[in-house]
């Protein structure tokens, strides 16, 4: 049976308000502890937390859970709201080990590896595969930190404690242009791996936006 617009937005309404449930139940400065964002107590209006995804600066309240994207003043998407709510309540402080393992290595990766590469893959490489100086230029506008891996690789601190790494290989008269993107290997403990295939999504959008930005 198909869901209407109404079904969509009451399931995404409930998603948000369980999440903010779940975060208003925990205590304010373990949730800081164990994610890495900063914690403002209350001093005349409601606490916060505040961290930063994908080089955009938020504010969550608490005990509300309410979203707010810094540099508009307005809350983000959908998408993003609840995957930083999801951030303050999954992640559970665990050092990160260094070692990058692509998404199939994940918990449960496999179930929904060929998904969420052909969601990120074929973007990338159309709009960098030919000309991997323009992703040089994206990967440093999102405050991006240049790795020796591949040809070109950059590591994004996607949320404070939940770096990713994209990595082209070019191509030549034999091989197509490749990419990977890749995680920490400790990620499944900041983010359940569904919530991790999006924040894959988010980042390509965010180096596409961050492509088309330095061109204008």
């Amino acid at each position: 049976m198909k869901r209407t617009h109404q079904d969509q937005a009451s399931q995404r309404e409930l998603a948000l308000a369980l999440a903010r449930e779940r975060l208003k139940a925990a205590a304010p400065s373990d949730v800081a502890y164990r994610s890495g964002a900063r914690y403002q107590p209350e001093k005349g209006a409601s606490a916060y937390f505040e961290l930063r995804c994908l080089n955009r600066p938020f504010q969550v309240t608490y005990p509300d859970g309410l979203v707010l994207q810094l540099d508009t003043r307005k809350p983000p998407g959908y998408a993003l709201q609840l995957l930083i709510l999801h951030y303050l309540v999954h992640a559970d402080g665990h050092p990160l080990s260094g070692r990058w393992v692509a998404f199939r290595e994940l918990p449960d990766g496999l179930i929904y590896d060929q998904a969420f590469r052909a969601r990120v893959e074929p973007p990338l490489l159309a709009a960098f595969g030919s000309n991997l100086e323009r992703f040089v230029g994206a990967a440093k506008a999102l405050g991006g930190y240049k790795l020796s891996f591949g040809d070109v690789a950059f590591m994004f601190d996607a949320l404070p404690r939940l770096p990713m790494a994209v990595i082209f290989y070019a191509g030549d008269d034999e091989f197509p242009s490749a990419v990977s993107v890749l995680y920490d290997s400790s990620a499944g403990h900041y983010l359940p791996t569904e919530d991790l295939a999006v924040l894959g999504g988010l980042l390509v959008g965010s180096l596409l936006k961050a492509r088309l930005a330095s061109k204008s």
